[in-house]
């Protein structure tokens, strides 16, 4: 029998926690009441399909707590899901999180061993071993979508492990005994290339955004038809027909912060690309701001601040840099969000009635279309051309 213990209930932990408590005894540790809470009571706290129908109806060996002492005493494995946000200070993933969790395990149990999940900047592991004298710490990173989360960890493209020892090997089969998928790649590496992994993963998926994104920013400059130019170029078995749908941007909680990291990686290195990424998302979103207001409106409504449907993770989405940059050049936000608890975000109002919401809008900012806003449609403001994330 394996103990593991999760620290973290977002998107990462609690889709690892809900695929490994299948097989073993699952603890998951998070700060929030309410989380815990919800999660005891078998209701997930997030919006993910898979993760509420594992919790309503499979019978899962999982209990939440906010108990330090009780979640980490007797633990074989601790996985750690905290949030590293990008500091624009430092040019760094905050790691402070990482490290105060693995303080909390180290003061009542030596033997554990800890799976990093987390996002950390390269080098952060081998520098946390060092530092600790501590070789039971391992990176393993995760490549999930948000509102998919369990769904690709039972079915995932591939297993990395940050080493090669026999408890690297141990959490690896553990991962594949959840899965839903048979033949899963599984790489051993270094911690440093399994950092750089993940890093540069999700720099290309941000460069594939960007690319497309500026693809319709040349065909919407020049008045020809974007959907047939992408269907075009990807009939090409090289570049194929997936991830090209244009967006506001790339946004969510890794591409960005990730993209960053890793440039902020490159300081000593010579680069091109990785800094034009960055540099290509904040030039959309400052163009599609100015082809908005290039409609004077008066009022500006946008439809949801999630970036994908089936989620309600809306950190860092690049509709919210579209607002502000509409907002600065003078033009009043409304914003539906039906569930919102405030009464404004970012200075726009909330409001919760969607009628009142199309009444209201001029013109109406969505990432994705929406079936709810087909009787405005003539209102609505989309880069969406197939339909589907």
């Amino acid at each position: 029998m394996v103990n593991i213990t999760v620290a973290g209930i977002g998107y990462v932990g609690l889709s690892n926690a809900v695929l490994l408590a299948q097989h073993n005894d699952v603890i998951a540790y998070d700060i929030w009441h309410e989380r815990v809470t919800a999660l005891n009571a078998r209701v997930s706290p997030i919006v993910d399909a898979e993760i509420e129908d594992y919790l309503r109806s499979r019978p899962l060996r999982l209990k939440a707590t906010t108990d330090k002492a009780e979640a980490f005493a007797n633990a074989d494995f601790v996985v750690i899901a905290t949030p590293t946000n990008y500091d624009p200070e430092t040019h760094r993933c905050d790691t402070g999180s990482v490290k105060a969790v693995i303080e909390d395990v180290r003061r009542v149990n030596k033997r554990a061993t800890i799976v990093i999940k987390s996002t950390i900047p390269f080098g952060y592991t081998q520098s946390v071993r060092a530092e600790r004298q501590d070789e039971r710490i391992v990176f393993s990173p995760e490549f999930l979508r948000e509102g998919k989360a369990l769904y690709d960890n039972l079915h995932p493209s591939r297993i990395v492990m940050g080493a090669d020892t026999p408890e690297a090997r141990q959490f690896a089969d553990l991962l594949r005994q959840g899965a839903v998928k048979k033949d899963i790649p599984v790489l051993f590496t270094g911690s440093g290339e399994a950092e750089a992994i993940k890093l540069f993963a999700n720099t290309y998926l941000a460069m594939r955004v960007a690319y497309f994104n500026e693809l319709d920013t040349y065909a919407m400059t020049h008045g020809i038809d974007t959907r047939q130019i992408l269907e075009g170029v990807g009939l090409d078995p090289r570049i194929g027909g997936h991830y090209n749908n244009p967006s506001f941007g790339y946004g969510g909680y890794c591409l960005p912060k990730d993209t960053k990291q890793l440039l902020a990686n490159f300081g000593d290195v010579p680069q091109n690309l990785i800094g034009a990424i960055v540099e290509a998302n904040a030039t959309r979103k400052e163009f599609l701001a100015d082809d908005i207001l290039a409609r004077d409106p008066k009022v500006v409504g946008v439809y949801r601040l999630a970036m994908k449907k089936g989620s309600d993770n809306f950190r860092e989405s690049a509709i919210q840099d579209v607002m502000r940059r509409i907002a600065a050049k003078g033009a009043t936000l409304i914003v539906y969000e039906p569930d919102f608890a405030d009464e404004t975000f970012s200075g726009a109002e909330i409001v919760r009635d969607l009628d009142a919401f199309k009444r209201r809008a001029d013109v109406i900012i969505a990432n994705r279309r929406s079936e709810n806003l087909d009787d405005v449609a003539g209102k609505v403001y989309t880069r969406d051309v197939f339909g589907r994330d």
